[in-house]
């Protein structure tokens, strides 16, 4: 199964749930497959905390293998991560292997070739993985458009592919991430020019809200009675907001809630990080764990 990430807007926290779905899943006895096709900025390597691929390789990558076909690298994570909570793989986990970008390059058009390889890939790596996350750049990218035409093809029909909108809890980003699917040039719009029949690329859809405050948290105490109703209001208002633009929860899969630690440093959450460090949220780990199982769910992806 393909999962494809993509948001309208930076700093939605795409990259760093998608590498945290695609990490909880591989603990779950799944092998996951973690593609940074965000070209412009290819950092996922500084999230799982490898040194040497902080902003991708400086060859071998996925730029150079949709461009010229090189074959890209791949890295087995639970080996070469530097923290130590990663290191030491627990008994039954599945592989965690991560595709980068390459270094200091930028977005590329979806020239034939480029589609072409894509397909392979994509092939090759269905075969091999029970999960291909591909973190796209974000917005109306060519990343976009380039596994829009490839998912388009007849070699990748029997293949599932799946797609997740990430957008944080604010007014302007459910109205971006709204238009990001239903807009001029969005993903239903350009995938229907590629090929994609209309519905069926809508049913493969679904949203996830990040970074969420909710006012009745126990992590709020120490908010003034006229913050926590100020709160209410305002998340009444964006609920409201987000069922007008068709990203409500009837089209949600996941929420994220705010974590202190995601807002200070983009990285995996472990469970020593909740229970042993004690830095991070349980609630934010229980977030994770329920959208890697949702993802691949049947249930979360019909009636709608």
């Amino acid at each position: 199964m393909i999962i494809f990430a993509t948001s309208d807007k930076g700093g939605t926290g795409r990259s760093v749930t998608g590498s945290n779905v695609a990490y909880r899943h591989a603990l779950q006895g799944k092998d996951s497959c973690y593609l940074d096709f965000d070209f412009g900025s290819p950092t996922s390597g500084a999230i799982f905390d490898l040194p040497e691929v902080l902003a991708g390789v400086e060859e071998g990558g996925l730029h150079s293998y949709l461009l010229e076909g090189t074959q890209p690298r791949r890295i087995n994570v639970w080996a070469d991560s530097q923290r130590e909570s990663l290191r030491n793989r627990p008994a039954g986990a599945g592989r965690l292997t991560l595709v980068p970008g390459d270094a200091g390059r930028g977005e590329f058009g979806s020239a034939p070739g480029v589609v072409e390889r894509c397909v392979t890939l994509f092939q090759r790596l269905d075969e091999e993985y029970d999960l291909i996350l591909v973190d796209l750049s974000a917005g109306r990218s060519y990343a976009t458009e380039i596994v829009l035409a490839a998912t388009a093809q007849p070699a990748l029909r029997d293949v599932e592919a799946r797609w997740l909108v990430f957008h944080r809890w604010t007014r302007q980003h459910i109205i971006a991430a709204s238009g990001l699917v239903n807009g001029k040039d969005g993903i239903i719009g350009t995938g229907v020019h590629l090929g994609h029949d209309s519905a069926e690329l809508r049913a493969s859809i679904r949203f996830v809200r990040t970074a969420v405050l909710d006012p009745s948290s126990p992590d709020q105490a120490g908010l003034r009675p006229e913050q926590l109703a100020w709160l209410d209001v305002v998340n009444r208002r964006l609920q409201d907001l987000a069922s007008r633009k068709g990203v409500g929860r009837l089209n949600m899969i996941g929420e994220v809630p705010l974590d202190p630690v995601l807002q200070w440093q983009e990285q995996l959450i472990s469970n020593d990080d909740v229970w042993l460090h004690r830095t991070a949220n349980e609630r934010t780990v229980a977030a994770f764990e329920d959208l890697a199982k949702k993802i691949v769910d049947e249930s979360a992806w019909v009636g709608l």
